[in-house]
């Protein structure tokens, strides 16, 4: 989403920033495998109202099947 303007659908704004959810325990990881560390979230919010605009895996390839 970084080579593209974006606009808040909630507010209009054009400000945005990542955050990233997920530390330890929250991280997201495949129902499969319990013994992984998975992945945190990375999430694009407006910094007017807090809308968020994307979600994405930060380390998708801890999330691979094999």
């Amino acid at each position: 989403m970084s080579d593209q303007t974006l606009t808040c659908k909630s507010c209009g704004g054009s400000s945005f920033a990542v955050g990233q959810l997920g530390h330890g325990y929250a991280n997201i990881r495949p129902v499969n495998k319990k013994l992984t560390t998975g992945s945190p979230i990375l999430l694009t919010y407006c910094q007017d109202c807090g809308e968020v605009a994307s979600i994405k895996v930060k380390e998708l390839c801890n999330l691979k099947q094999y």
